[in-house]
């Protein structure tokens, strides 16, 4: 019988890039629930929003932040797949200036906001309401799809980025 590789116990943190905001989750170190944290107002000019999530994942000592990459249901990346990479190697380089050996992975998010508007809606939240939760919910069901794979495949889920010249701060 072959033992499973155990996969690494953390915190990790789960991202919805948008152009106004970005949504941040987070899960126990077990990995087995994601839960929204917040939304954070996106500053592209000053870049305070990925300086917010970098302080969550050095306090929370956090192993991984997934970011959501947005893809089409034929699997290709959308339009909004630029900035989510572009995010994620800022966030990659800011780790490594914290000294965190945190490591920064895309993850399919196919449908994330679908899904955490149907769950909202659901829940008899009207859609006013809604707009300053939606965010975090869908950085939940990001993280929780991300834990889910570890699950299954017993190893870290999603595309590893590096830190590095192309992503600039």
């Amino acid at each position: 019988m072959t033992e499973q590789p155990q996969l690494r116990r953390g915190v990790r943190l789960g991202v919805d890039v948008g152009t106004v905001r970005v949504g941040v989750a987070v899960c126990d170190p077990d990995g087995i629930l994601a839960t929204p944290l917040r939304a954070v107002q996106r500053d592209a000019k000053r870049n305070s929003d990925l300086r917010i999530i970098v302080k969550e994942a050095l306090e929370r000592d956090a192993i991984t932040i997934y970011v959501g990459l947005p893809q089409t249901l034929r699997g290709t990346e959308s339009g909004s797949a630029e900035l989510a990479r572009a995010i994620a190697g800022q966030l990659a380089d800011l780790l490594v200036q914290s000294d965190s050996a945190a490591e920064v992975r895309l993850i399919d998010e196919r449908l994330s906001s679908v899904s955490a508007h149907q769950q909202l809606r659901s829940a008899g939240m009207a859609g006013r309401e809604q707009r300053k939760v939606i965010d975090q919910v869908a950085a939940a069901g990001i993280l929780q799809h991300a834990l889910e794979m570890e699950k299954s495949r017993g190893c870290a889920a999603g595309e590893t980025v590096a830190a590095g010249p192309n992503s600039a701060i």
